[in-house]
């Protein structure tokens, strides 16, 4: 357990520290998937395969958003090999200077130490 408690610890702070993208290299296997709970305005599809399609998936995301505040809690851990992050968000959309508030749970599994899925859960309207 000490292990999953590491990197889900490993990787809230590269969240907090707003490193994201990078973290993506880092963190997660290449045949890593990400799971949206809908398909998001910035992209065609729910789910994302690959690492590098991953980064691409954030890269567009951070084109169309900007974060103006950024809360990250957790991990907590599911042993032997998922943690869950909450995520809170103030943010702006680029295109329309639009501001809002985001808030998502994303649970991440892990094998052989890098994340393998991560899956996103919105808090509905």
């Amino acid at each position: 357990m000490e292990d999953l408690v590491e990197i889900g610890r490993t990787f809230v702070q590269a969240m907090r520290n707003r490193r994201g993208l990078e973290n993506v290299d880092e963190m997660y296997a290449e045949n890593a998937q990400s799971v949206e709970a809908v398909v998001p305005p910035v992209r065609q599809f729910r789910i994302t395969k690959g690492q590098e399609a991953i980064k691409g998936k954030r890269e567009d995301w951070l084109a169309a958003y900007e974060i103006r505040e950024l809360d990250v809690d957790g991990p907590y851990v599911h042993p032997p090999n998922r943690f869950g992050v909450r995520y809170r968000a103030e943010v702006t959309r680029k295109a329309t200077g639009e501001h809002m508030t985001l808030r998502e749970i994303a649970i991440y599994s892990v094998a052989e130490g890098k994340i393998v899925q991560e899956e996103f859960f919105m808090l509905p309207k």
